[in-house]
């Protein structure tokens, strides 16, 4: 074997080592930068030696028992967060003087409010228009739309003091007519209006965003006759609205506008693709 041959085959080798030592370099600086932060609110509440961290971590989540409620509330707790979690049980938050009493619990409890996240809500179930009642669209309107409001009028004072963040829990249906979901989808269009009403009424000192999660599974079966319906071939799960919530909780520039949380499901034309 001639020498240039040999010495081409040695330099081939180190290239190749190289290249193996920078690829490996690459991974070990996205594991880094994947590894989760804590997160932050507004510029006004940072704390001075950590940027990244709230001075305070006190969060309202009312439908704070249900499957998307207590996913959230989960994943606060996880993250630091000490967090009132609002079932049924505590009132019915479409009435205002409910609402004002749930607060004000909360915030007594807390110590104050930097997070309120509406994910109450229920008439999520499906009829023909002709056939839906004055109580159907009692129960869609209440705890989603006035529910919403009356949380938010209430939780405003505390939120301000706290430059903190309210979190509507939306839904697509507010962007799509389903008419087999209309008080639903109507009940949602209105909290996502409240979404941006909100952000107006409370700026500066508090942002206002909103999670529109699309089709969540219930069940494995539901999961897989429904995964083709999405670009990204699954449906959502209660930890990824979660994962939104907590994002927008720390998304300091960002008010008025609902994250869209479907996997891309709003952007299909046509008829649903086969799982």
């Amino acid at each position: 074997m001639s020498t240039v041959f040999v010495v081409a085959l040695r330099a081939e080798g180190i290239a190749s080592s190289a290249r193996a030592t920078r690829v490996a370099d690459q991974i070990r600086l996205m594991r880094k930068a994947s590894v989760r932060r804590p997160v932050f609110l507004s510029p006004v509440r940072r704390n001075a030696d950590d940027p990244y961290t709230p001075r305070t971590m006190r969060a309202l989540v009312t439908g704070g028992t249900g499957r998307l409620g207590s996913a959230i509330t989960e994943r606060l707790r996880a993250e630091g967060w000490s967090v009132v979690a609002a079932g049924r049980a505590d009132g019915d938050l479409a009435d205002a003087q409910a609402a004002q009493d749930l607060v004000e619990r909360a915030a007594d409890e807390l110590g104050g409010l930097d997070l309120l996240v509406n994910a109450a809500g229920e008439g999520f179930a499906p009829k023909p228009v002709e056939a839906v009642t004055e109580a159907d669209w009692d129960a869609a309107l209440g705890a989603t739309a006035k529910g919403s409001f009356f949380v938010t009028q209430a939780s405003a004072r505390h939120l301000r003091e706290a430059g903190g963040v309210v979190v509507m829990i939306e839904d697509v249906a507010a962007y799509q007519p389903w008419p087999a979901f209309a008080p639903h989808s109507a009940a949602k269009a209105a909290q996502a209006m409240l979404t941006r009403i909100f952000a107006r009424a409370l700026a500066p000192e508090v942002r206002v965003c909103g999670v529109a999660p699309g089709p969540v599974a219930a069940d494995p079966g539901q999961e897989e006759r429904r995964a083709g319906e999405t670009l990204l071939g699954r449906v959502g799960s209660p930890a990824d609205v979660a994962d939104a919530v907590l994002y927008l909780a720390g998304a300091a520039f960002v008010t008025g506008s609902s994250l869209v949380v479907d996997g891309g499901r709003m952007l299909q034309t046509g008829p649903p693709r086969e799982a």
